[in-house]
């Protein structure tokens, strides 16, 4: 049996409860774990904090590459028998990443601070991060100075077309664990 991969968006907990107020969640309360091993990542008292930290993995990787560091977070696609790798700290200086990979155009953008990245389908259309000061949702510009909404499984567009744009199935991996399970990936590079 083979599962499906269902399109991913990475998150903070701030942003995910802002667009969906209605979540609920595990019970931190469960009496299998004291609620102070909760603590967040960033926190050194943290579980995973001293693993995300360290270099290397604490267990053997046989199918290594050193194109990136073995913990360096990627965002990757696959479509048929390709797969790309885009390493997260590229979202510090783009905003907005044109790609195509096996002929499918997309559009891949992070929220914001390499966040909540997430790529759309985007059919002939070239996009630009819109700026938008007054509001926390993404918005996209394409070449044609049409706005479109970044929405939970679509980009809509704004000019009244009712056009939208499917989000795509996306991983978000150490580079270790990517290439792992996709040795014959591309790397995205700008």
């Amino acid at each position: 049996m083979e599962l499906e991969v269902l399109p991913m968006t990475l998150t903070i907990w701030s942003d995910w409860v802002a667009e969906h107020p209605d979540t609920t969640v595990l019970d931190l309360g469960t009496g299998i774990y004291p609620e102070d091993a909760y603590t967040p990542e960033s926190q050194n008292d943290s579980a995973y904090f001293g693993y995300r930290f360290q270099k290397d993995t604490i267990f053997p990787v046989p199918e290594r590459n050193t194109d990136l560091g073995a913990k360096e977070q990627v965002f990757g696609l696959t479509f048929g028998d390709e797969a790309k790798a885009y390493p997260l700290s590229l979202f510090d200086s783009l905003s907005v990443i044109n790609d195509t990979l096996v002929g499918r155009a997309v559009v891949i953008f992070a929220a914001g601070d390499a966040t909540g990245v997430r790529a759309y389908e985007r059919g002939g259309h070239v996009f630009i991060r819109s700026p938008s000061a007054t509001s926390q949702a993404v918005t996209l510009t394409d070449e044609n100075g049409v706005a479109w909404q970044v929405g939970e499984n679509t980009l809509v567009s704004l000019d009244g077309s009712g056009e939208t744009l499917n989000q795509v199935s996306s991983r978000d991996s150490y580079w270790f664990g990517w290439y792992a399970f996709y040795p014959h990936t591309g790397i995205f590079s700008p």
